[in-house]
């Protein structure tokens, strides 16, 4: 179903477990369902191979070599920039950080001028990533800057059981109530919506989350939920979305999980990320939706703790790629109305941290 489908597949941070999964995923069943356009360093990647106890049979080509066409068969592009005899497994750096980042820049910028279709990545580390680049905030930040977009997308954490997608993400609590607005809280159901039904959803169910206890309470516990929140509901309502709320928040994911909902939006990081990662923190998934190819990542982390023990779990990661691919089955396919700068072009960039080539 996939086949002519390119993955860029990102190699994210190489002192965790990134570099095994990277293998495991490479020599799954996964790896047949799509080509793979793997980029980073050779050198990380065979690491990876050695801790996961993997023979990997993956063609390794320079940058310059794939020319500018898609790739028709899965290949390792070998950015030789990241020695692994330099790095301290479970140990965040600089040059560790600067490595993730140019792979995923690379990654980005790829599926921007249609060599894939979707992007993936491995892991991050935001410490290693911040010591490589002190403006790096989180992804959506990167991914705007890299693209050129003033457009933010928007995360989603996806389980078997729940999604759950989010109307602010990685700013102070202090701050979330003054950015909420009646349409920012409308346009997250509104991406909710058609984001799900990319992935097979026909009309999902989502219950909102409250801001406040008690949905506010009349507005004994605050007026945001009735004053911002409700509007933006009922402009949903009124459009035939199957929308609730707001729900209190701390009994909406029960809900959910008892199948009332498929989704729940919350206002903030923490109010979502908490019933996620309780429900199933080694399941996860996450998506960055919003531009014009999904982006996905187990929504695991980096696990220092464990890397280059050989036991990393790959379920969420290939889950991951899975997601991805469905939901670009559905997308556009891509551009055909701007020419393809060089391979060689855009990993020059992507290594230097510059604009595209």
């Amino acid at each position: 179903m996939f086949k002519d489908q390119v993955v860029a597949f990102a190699m994210g941070d190489p002192a965790g477990i990134s570099p095994e999964l990277a293998a495991r995923l490479l020599t799954g069943e996964v790896a047949d369902q799509a080509v793979m356009l793997v980029l980073g360093d050779r050198r990380v990647l065979e690491l990876g191979a050695r801790h996961a106890g993997v023979e990997l049979d993956l063609p390794v080509l320079s940058a310059g070599e794939l020319g500018d066409a898609r790739p028709t068969r899965s290949c390792l592009v070998d950015l030789g920039h990241c020695d692994p005899a330099d790095l301290q497994p479970g140990v965040a750096s600089a040059a560790g950080g600067r490595s993730a980042l140019a792979n995923f820049r690379l990654a980005l910028r790829a599926a921007d001028a249609g060599y894939a279709d979707l992007v993936f990545f491995t892991p991050f580390n935001k410490h290693a990533m911040r010591l490589g680049e002190p403006a790096y905030v989180d992804e959506i930040g990167f991914i705007n800057r890299t693209l050129g977009t003033t457009r933010s997308g928007s995360e989603f954490n996806v389980l078997d059981e729940v999604w759950n997608a989010r109307v602010t993400s990685h700013i102070p609590l202090s701050q979330v109530a003054g950015a909420l607005s009646a349409e920012r809280v409308f346009e997250s159901l509104r991406l909710t919506v058609r984001t799900m039904e990319g992935a097979g959803f026909s009309r999902p169910r989502i219950g909102v989350a409250a801001l406040n206890p008690h949905a506010g309470d009349g507005g004994l516990f605050g007026t945001e939920d009735d004053q911002v929140i409700l509007p933006a509901v009922e402009r949903a309502r009124a459009l035939q979305m199957a929308v609730t709320g707001p729900v209190p928040s701390d009994t909406v994911f029960m809900r959910a999980v008892k199948g009332e909902f498929d989704a729940v939006l919350t206002m903030y990081h923490d109010q979502g990320q908490i019933a996620m990662k309780l429900i199933g923190f080694d399941r996860g998934v996450t998506l960055i939706a919003g531009y014009p190819f999904p982006i996905v990542t187990p929504a695991h982390g980096t696990a220092y703790d464990i890397a280059g023990q050989g036991i990393a779990n790959p379920n969420a990661a290939q889950k991951a790629i899975e997601l991805g691919l469905k939901l670009a089955a559905r997308a556009t396919g891509p551009r055909d109305d701007v020419a393809m700068p060089t391979f060689a072009a855009l990993a020059a960039g992507a290594l230097e941290g510059g604009p595209p080539g």
